[in-house]
């Protein structure tokens, strides 16, 4: 019994406390709250449905959208960068390929000037060797000359030392002769 009274006693109270200032203990408002509770319930749903979840699921789905863009648009960055590498390596293939030809125009054009050079030194060596070669033969007919006048002279005075006189028609022809072979 003691429980019972422990029991009503608990009751009592919530009841002397909801008078005292605890209305949603008092059993009486109850179907008021919970109509409230509903009222509540129901504009809390229609205004997150109505109102913030279409937002939220607006800025989610461009949220979506953006990432999707940005992915394409580096998927298009990345073929792009390709080709620019690929167009890089054509340029760079055709602009050595041009140092190349370049580098033989003017290994070329240094050849030409070159040989040109060189006939010119060797038309030039040849004009002195041939200056060279009628001096030389100026020389020696000059020489020619010097040893038959020597010859002839040589010639007197040894005919004039065995003591012979000739005439100088004789000695020339002698000598002439003799220079002859």
């Amino acid at each position: 019994m003691a429980t019972q009274t422990h029991g009503a006693e608990v009751v009592d109270a919530a009841h002397g406390a909801a008078e005292a200032g605890m209305p949603q203990l008092d059993f009486a408002t109850f179907p008021n709250q919970i109509f409230w509770l509903l009222v509540t319930l129901v504009v809390i749903y229609f205004v997150l449905s109505k109102i913030a979840l279409p937002r939220i699921s607006a800025v989610l789905a461009e949220r979506s959208g953006t990432i999707m863009n940005d992915i394409a648009a580096a998927e298009e960055l990345k073929l792009k960068a390709k080709e620019a590498e690929a167009a890089y390596d054509a340029a760079l293939a055709e602009a050595k390929a041009q140092a190349q030809q370049i580098a033989g125009e003017t290994r070329a054009a240094i050849q030409a000037d070159l040989d040109a050079a060189t006939a010119k030194a060797d038309a030039e060596i040849s004009a002195k060797a041939a200056e060279s070669a009628k001096a030389i033969d100026e020389i020696r007919a000059g020489a020619v000359d010097s040893v038959k006048e020597v010859a002839k002279e040589t010639a007197k005075e040894l005919v004039a030392a065995l003591g012979t006189t000739a005439d100088a028609r004789t000695v020339t022809a002698a000598v002439t002769a003799r220079m002859k072979g």
